[in-house]
């Protein structure tokens, strides 16, 4: 359990975990609302908050320790950053006529305390220890902060992947919201109909060869 009280304001394990409790509370306060207005303002927000948590994560914090924590500690904080940019992204479209919208940050929501709980409970205590001038790292964190708040945040991989795929992704949720079957579905059946067809038309073959043989 880190020590949140002993750290100073500017220790670069502080920020982040500030930022973790700034974004958990904005996630309870969307469970809580019943205002789509004022869900849809919190789910902008917290986008907002995480993609720049993320950079200064990224660029940043991450560096810093990685070479001195273990390789799948590292590994699996990179994956779970990559799954919430792909939702933040897709969730960055136009929110217009999706129904799906609440239940897709529901799930952001999830991961990204789940990832919250791995770094607090594992990566951050161990990071702690390093020797490493941690104050230092967190001015560089504060000032990447404030610049990213003034200038904007700049589109990541997964924002250009999600732009690409344009919706055209047939994802369970884009089925739904087309109110068609998954193509295995349809194609299982196809495969059924065919090999029917085929019984019955090898029956009638054999039939026929039997009644010219007589």
């Amino acid at each position: 359990m880190l020590e949140r009280l002993l750290l100073p304001e500017t220790h670069a394990i502080a920020i982040l975990v500030k930022d973790h409790d700034q974004v958990k509370d904005l996630f309870a306060q969307f469970e809580k609302e019943d205002s789509g207005t004022r869900k849809e303002k919190i789910i902008r927000e917290a986008l907002t908050e995480l993609k720049i948590h993320a950079a200064i994560e990224e660029e940043i914090f991450y560096p810093a320790v990685r070479k001195e924590l273990e390789k799948d500690v590292m590994n699996e904080a990179d994956e779970e950053h990559h799954v919430a940019r792909v939702l933040i992204a897709e969730l960055d479209r136009d929110a217009r006529g999706d129904d799906h919208r609440d239940a897709k940050f529901t799930v952001l929501a999830e991961s990204v305390r789940h990832h919250i709980k791995e770094e607090e409970g594992e990566m951050l205590p161990k990071a702690k220890g390093l020797e490493i001038d941690f104050e230092a790292l967190g001015q560089k964190m504060l000032a990447r902060k404030k610049e990213l708040q003034r200038n904007g945040i700049p589109p990541d991989a997964e924002h250009k992947m999600v732009a690409a795929a344009n919706g055209r992704g047939d994802s369970p949720a884009a089925r739904a919201r087309r109110g068609s079957k998954p193509a295995r579905v349809a194609a299982g059946r196809t495969r059924t109909v065919v090999r029917a067809a085929g019984r019955r038309s090898g029956g009638g073959t054999k039939a026929k060869g039997r009644r010219r043989a007589a």
